[in-house]
């Protein structure tokens, strides 16, 4: 049917107009600078604040006690709080550096966080679950060496929706909190962090919390309890409130854990799964399964499963490997397909748990690569290999990697010859092995095809350049060899571009660890 000269002309005027107002939006996106001769605090650059800006701070240390209330972006135009990305921006000291109470469309990247006296980093629903807090992302940045003893979080987020954290790391938390204390969230990701030297526990989700993917993290020295999944919390603070268990639907894969009294307690929790984590040397016990609220019509912690799970222990954490407390219903829970070792006893035939084991593994040595430097990769006699259930869930391991179908029991698949390019959207993998993993004086990185590689650089957790290739690299055909002598112990991230990828797709990040 052809148009009139009148509906033509009307046509061409709304995508003029529809032009005219994305280029203007564009144009007033802007960057907001916070330092010497700008905004003096990140509160006043929140003030003048808009959808798309950016709020960068300058290189060195600011003053914390920002608090900012209704920050909001929008769904295609997001606010960024940022520090440089070739630089340090550290916010030091302050009761909390940043409190956030009810975001949305909210970002903060590249910064790190020390010496708050509360809790380091706040973001809240403003006291009510009725406007909840949501959409915020949190990546890039480090929390050290908090200034408070007391129960304060370096991370504390209360009534939050739809958030990840990703690319982090957290030293050194306070005596009697968390380092990631989540109070009524839902529909987040918690991945590919690093969890050092916790006081009560790494990451706690109570409250009512839900649908929450903690997946790939490191976690040395985890406190009192590592994941505590679930807690006890007053039923006022409940998001939403009437929620009858403090956790439901926490999923903890392919994360790494050593030392911590325990690393995994499940406590008033229901319907939560952790699976395929290798868990090294606790310090009392594996499993913690207690109530701690039992008010009338609260569920009991029970339905939780615990599989593919490769567990080494020594004497301190045999009798019993797992603690059970009153009220809670421990024949409920599903035990498959763990892999149970003690190295001081390797007679040790595993554990007594609440209900039977399904094809579990007890007394066989997992041969790992290096437990002693973390490195859990299974060698090619394990029995870790392809003795998993296959979890449909379930998507890369540790190092990022894919696990087959079955998969290799623990954090790290032995079996496949690719790494999986982070990328949650694509399912793109280039052939490409990482070894040793941490690793201590060299990385070597090889690749099924010779000219795969047209770069790589390494970074730290705060997004700044470590290494560069033009700088540090020496090459032999497929296989590269990145010297690390000189990189601090921690958490890295490779950025590798490959013919072999779309020249315009998203740069993909893999996962690296140092330790020596």
């Amino acid at each position: 049917m052809m148009l009139n000269d009148t509906t033509m002309r009307l046509r061409y005027l709304l995508i003029l107009l529809w032009l005219l107002c994305n280029v203007n939006a564009r144009a007033h996106a802007r960057v907001l600078h916070i330092g010497p001769g700008a905004y003096a605090t990140l509160s006043a650059a929140a003030r003048d604040a808009a959808p798309g800006d950016t709020l960068l701070f300058s290189a060195g240390v600011h003053v914390g006690g920002a608090y900012i209330s209704n920050l909001h972006g929008l769904a295609d135009k997001w606010i960024v709080i940022s520090g440089p990305r070739d630089a340090t921006a550290v916010i030091e000291g302050g009761g909390t550096a940043i409190q956030l109470s009810d975001p949305k469309y909210v970002r903060i990247e590249h910064l790190s966080f020390r010496g708050q006296t509360a809790n380091g980093v706040n973001i809240d629903d403003g006291g009510t679950y009725d406007t909840p807090a949501s959409h915020v992302s949190i990546r890039w940045c480090v929390w050290e060496n908090i200034a408070a003893t007391g129960n304060n979080d370096l991370l504390k987020l209360s009534g939050l929706q739809h958030f990840d954290i990703q690319y982090c790391r957290f030293l050194n938390g306070a005596a009697g909190g968390s380092m990631v204390d989540m109070v009524g969230c839902h529909n987040g990701r918690i991945e590919d962090n690093e969890f050092i030297n916790a006081g009560s526990n790494c990451i706690q989700a109570k409250g009512g919390t839900a649908d929450v993917l903690i997946a790939r993290n490191r976690f040395i020295n985890g406190g009192q309890r590592a994941i505590n999944i679930g807690g006890s919390t007053g039923l006022q603070y409940f998001r939403p409130q009437g929620a009858n268990y403090e956790a439901a639907r926490i999923q903890v894969y392919a994360n790494l854990f050593r030392g911590s009294m325990a690393p995994i307690a499940y406590v008033g929790a229901v319907d939560c799964d952790v699976a395929n984590n290798t868990i090294l040397y606790p310090d009392k016990w594996v499993i913690r399964i207690l109530q701690e609220t039992t008010e009338e019509g609260f569920l009991q912690c029970g339905d939780n499963y615990f599989r593919n799970n490769l567990v080494i222990v020594d004497n301190r954490a045999i009798s019993p490997s797992v603690n059970i407390g009153p009220n809670t219903l421990p024949g409920s829970f599903g035990f498959s397909h763990n892999l149970w070792y003690n190295d001081e006893q390797p007679s040790w035939q595993g554990p007594a748990l609440t209900a039977p084991e399904s094809n579990g593994i007890r007394g066989r040595n997992p041969r790992l690569r290096d437990v002693a430097a973390n490195d859990v990769f299974p060698l090619p006699a394990s029995p870790a290999l392809a003795n998993g259930l296959h979890i449909p869930e379930l998507k890369s391991d540790l190092l990022g990697m894919p696990y087959n179908s079955p998969p290799s029991i623990g954090a790290v698949e032995g079996n496949p010859a690719t790494t999986y390019m982070h990328s949650r959207s694509s399912p793109s993998a280039i052939n490409i092995e990482l070894y040793p993993q941490p690793a201590r004086d060299v990385l070597h990185i090889v690749f099924e095809n010779s000219h795969a590689v047209l770069s790589y650089a390494l970074y730290d957790v705060a997004g700044r350049l470590v290494i560069h290739p033009s700088m540090h690299a020496s090459y032999a055909a497929n296989h590269v060899t990145m010297p690390v002598t000189h990189v601090p112990n921690g958490m890295y991230f490779l950025l590798i571009r490959s013919e072999v990828l779309a020249p315009s797709a998203t740069p993909r990040l893999l996962p690296v660890y140092i330790r020596r």
